[in-house]
């Protein structure tokens, strides 16, 4: 076995000691310093190293054979994973994030006048007693309570600061609790004056385009993908390049193709849980697009939309938290996690990015409601978001699994994987099945749900090289498992 060394330390925002030391592994093999098929020493040698007991490091390392870092063998022992890019070791690490480095990625645009014509994204309405909607929480799992309280305080604190004037970039207090929130649970540093909080996750997608492309730049998207997000692009003048979406996720393969034919500006993104269908980018392509934005100058605009929701293993972390602070746009809500009418979002990035945003933002909308931006920090400083989100995660896990037991029984002719998170099953119908008559009569029955065709990129729908269009995603967030049992014999009588 090759002798290998790495630094174990520091923390990710206080969280586990255990997920501090899989970041500080995977940073080494992100750096090049670990390299794919080098040895590792074993549990017991590394948990001495690390000043750790031995049940932590393997925490640590279960943590990393489920992200796709390292590979196990009973025989021969534990290796960095022989899938990832071979990597050259960062010798002055602090040139990445150089003004210099940085600027071709996010050289500010000017605003591009919108386009006649744009056909603008409607959401369907929970107008049918079974919306099997992927997206869609359950809003009565909501602290009522809570959230009133903390409105009321709100209010009643500085009424005349909570109804006049604030800060275009969002409430302090708010901004210092979700870069609190998001340093702990999700490794993005970034302080209370590294974040912009805007009205939903929707503004947030608006507002990075408007801050990042001009009209006529090249922004790839996932060929499966979310629409919503395409015309925010479009809008801003974008020219839309579809990349193929398998199994993975985004090809990098497939993008890199793109790269060399076009000028790339931009790269939109859900590394999750991918839009529509659930499956998460593994650790080598999150690599590979890194490296990619890194070599051709583009940015990435992450957005991940549901981060709370994972329920097999630890969430993986978002590509931010792995950037060097000058390639990633980081998009977040608490749309999912608490409720969608109390329009949270907010967008991480570079300072000078994140001041054209705020400048964009003063035009478009001001400013959010700082009443309820207050009471939200609150929720948030109470520990109150935490446990309700500790709750609706078992609650969506078991309605998971209640929509996955009903599929295999009454509809075996659906192929699907359990997905790991999110709030919806992506699954596949036979070649032979028209999914979107099929839809059409289960909304007959009060079954409502989205078919491939609503996610597959406009000029592919009618291409010989389309993604399959007989594929529906399947929500199961806001119906508890007898509905959703019902929901499924519907769905079985109408096929």
């Amino acid at each position: 076995m090759r002798a290998v060394s790495f630094p174990i330390g520091g923390g990710v925002g206080g969280g586990p000691r255990f997920l501090a030391i899989a970041r500080a592994l995977s940073d080494a093999i992100a750096s090049g310093r670990l390299r794919p098929g080098d040895a590792l020493p074993g549990s017991r040698e590394l948990a001495e190293s690390a000043g750790v007991n031995r049940n932590t490091m393997l925490a640590a390392l279960g943590e990393l054979k489920l992200e796709g870092w390292i590979e196990t063998s009973a025989a021969r022992g534990t290796f960095v994973s022989r899938a990832l890019p071979e990597r050259v070791p960062r010798q002055l690490r602090g040139l990445t994030s150089s003004p210099r480095m940085a600027k071709p990625v996010f050289e500010l645009r000017g605003m591009a006048p919108t386009e006649a014509g744009v056909k603008h994204h409607t959401s369907i309405a929970q107008r049918a007693p079974y919306p099997l909607l992927g997206g869609v929480p359950d809003v009565r799992g909501v602290p009522h309570a809570d959230v009133a309280r903390a409105f009321r305080r709100a209010l009643a604190t500085s009424t005349t600061e909570m109804l006049g004037y604030g800060d275009f970039r969002g409430d302090v207090r708010l901004r210092r609790a979700l870069a609190a929130l998001i340093a702990r649970t999700r490794g993005v540093v970034a302080g209370e004056d590294g974040i912009l909080v805007t009205r939903g996750s929707q503004m947030a997608i608006h507002l990075a385009a408007r801050a990042l492309v001009a009209r006529g730049d090249v922004v790839a998207v996932e060929a499966y993908g979310y629409r919503p997000a395409w015309e925010a692009l479009r809008l801003a003048g974008a020219e839309l390049v579809p990349v193929t979406v398998d199994a993975n996720g985004l090809s990098t393969d497939a993008l890199e193709k793109v790269i060399k034919t076009r000028n790339v500006r931009a790269v939109y993104v859900t590394p999750h849980h991918q839009y529509p269908t659930t499956v998460m980018l593994p650790a080598a392509r999150r690599l590979a697009l890194l490296d990619l934005a890194k070599r051709h100058h583009f940015a990435i605009i992450e957005d991940d939309y549901d981060h709370e929701f994972h329920y097999d293993g630890r969430p993986t972390l978002p590509l931010a938290s792995a950037d060097d602070g000058s390639r990633v746009v980081y998009v977040g809500t608490l749309s999912k996690v608490l409720a969608p009418g109390l329009r949270i979002g907010f967008l991480v990035g570079p300072r000078a990015f994140l001041e054209r945003a705020a400048t964009l933002r003063a035009f478009v909308d001001r400013q959010g409601d700082l009443a309820i931006e207050r009471a939200v920090a609150e929720l948030i400083e109470d520990g109150i978001l935490a446990r309700h989100t500790r709750k609706m995660r078992r609650l969506y896990h078991e309605r998971r699994d209640a929509l996955a037991a009903a599929l295999s029984l009454h509809l075996p002719e659906l192929r699907f994987e359990i997905p790991k998170g999110g709030l919806a099953i992506w699954a596949q119908a036979k070649r032979a099945t028209d999914v979107d008559a099929w839809a059409t009569r289960a909304e007959s029955r009060g079954v409502l749900f989205h078919t491939a065709r609503r996610f597959v990129f406009p000029s592919l729908a009618s291409a010989k090289r389309s993604p399959a269009t007989n594929g529906l995603r399947l929500g199961f967030a806001p119906l508890d498992p007898p509905k959703l049992r019902e929901a499924v014999v519907r769905l079985r009588d109408c096929l």
